[in-house]
């Protein structure tokens, strides 16, 4: 997917000059010039989670192109460099010192994952640099990176909080949980069974699930032991779709529901005819709406541009208007502390989202809405 402000670089990234982006205060404000504003990403764009996450970027440089085509930000165009960390924590901490030393990154958008994100906690708080609109970021790594990062989308916690009373409420009590197997993945199964503890309940199963798909006929199979009625997963990519087939083959039949990072077009082409009976948690509101002029903004860009129409991209679309109305409110005499100044005042409505910075949390957004997915991969309210 062709985008004009998405850089794709190597992830062997190398580690800044021992000089470099934490020695001086002219580095501080680096990044930023009479011309153009460069925002730094880092995420896995490789292999079976990386595809969702080029969507999510590209989701953003809709938004990006849009302010850029109107002449930029007090004259300064935005250009966004990303480079692939597989989301490997060394590999990660060294994308944020390159983005700072080598591509003089003046602020981070969209870096994704748990573990590489709690990894780079000290370079971000000695560089300055805020990040907005972190992906898949587990609420464990969010308090590490307090004072640097701001947060769109709702904690984890509070999609567990949403799936369990869900299934509760329409009388599901065995109730198991599939994640990836890392830090993050780790984190949310904790949420989930700490979500059924307060209904006196315990998941019937924990199974984690290996991110390059290796292991998820034997992930399946352990579901479908369990004898669960339902499944919540914290799967990326086609992960989710290929064990919930393994799951069925292994004589399962239980209901699959899946936190936001899980795509439910893909794992509908996965899946075929039983995706009816999967739901997703989804933190941004329903991108087809007809009656918000926001979503209808965002279709046309998507369309025009060829960007999937869908969560993901929308995520990324909003996330970017966000980063955004932040530069534009900061201001021409744009520096780091200045934009922090303006991100912790910050509360605005963005495309029916209601978005706060101003409490202690540094996540800005509660919204949850459940959706379910038919087998053609469209999403029902």
């Amino acid at each position: 997917m062709h985008r004009r402000n998405f850089i794709a670089a190597s992830a062997a990234a190398v580690a800044a000059p021992a000089l470099g982006f934490m020695s001086s205060a002219r580095a501080a404000e680096s990044g930023v010039t009479d011309t153009e504003i460069v925002l730094g990403h880092t995420g896995i764009l490789s292999g079976p989670l990386g595809a969702p996450i080029k969507v999510v970027v590209a989701g953003a440089g809709l938004a990006f192109d849009a302010v850029n085509a109107q002449g930029g930000l007090s004259g300064r165009k935005i250009r966004l460099v990303s480079l692939d960390d597989e989301l490997v924590p060394e590999k990660a901490v060294a994308n944020y010192e390159k983005l700072l030393g080598e591509h003089h990154a003046f602020a981070f958008f969209g870096c994704v994952g748990s573990g590489t994100t709690a990894a780079a906690a000290k370079v971000l708080n000695q560089s300055g640099a805020p990040m907005v609109g972190g992906y898949a970021v587990s609420d464990s790594a969010r308090e590490k990176v307090a004072g640097s990062g701001y947060f769109v989308r709702a904690t984890f916690a509070r999609e567990a909080q949403a799936l369990v009373q869900h299934l509760t409420t329409i009388g599901v009590s065995r109730i198991a949980v599939a994640y990836l197997d890392n830090p993050g993945g780790a984190e949310v199964a904790k949420l989930v069974e700490a979500a059924l503890s307060t209904l006196q309940l315990k998941p019937v199963a924990a199974v984690p699930v290996k991110g390059d798909g290796s292991a998820n006929e034997a992930s399946g199979k352990a579901l479908a032991d369990s004898k669960a009625q339902a499944v919540i997963m914290y799967l990326g990519g086609g992960i989710g779709g290929e064990v919930m087939k393994s799951a069925w083959a292994a004589g399962g039949r239980q209901m699959f529901y899946g936190m936001s990072i899980v795509p439910g077009d893909v794992t509908a082409k996965l899946v075929g005819d039983k995706t009816s009976g999967l739901a997703i948690s989804q933190i941004v509101p329903y991108p087809w709406s007809e009656v918000d002029a926001g979503a209808r903004e965002y279709r046309q860009q998507a369309e025009r541009a060829k960007v999937d129409v869908g969560y993901l991209s929308y995520e990324g679309y909003v996330n970017a208007l966000v980063m955004i109305e932040a530069l534009r409110r900061t201001g021409r005499d744009l520096t780091r502390a200045k934009l922090h100044a303006t991100l912790k005042a910050m509360k605005l409505r963005v495309n029916n989202m209601e978005i706060d910075f101003t409490g202690a949390s540094n996540t800005g957004s509660r919204f949850i809405e459940m959706v379910r997915v038919t087998k053609e991969g469209k999403f029902l309210r």
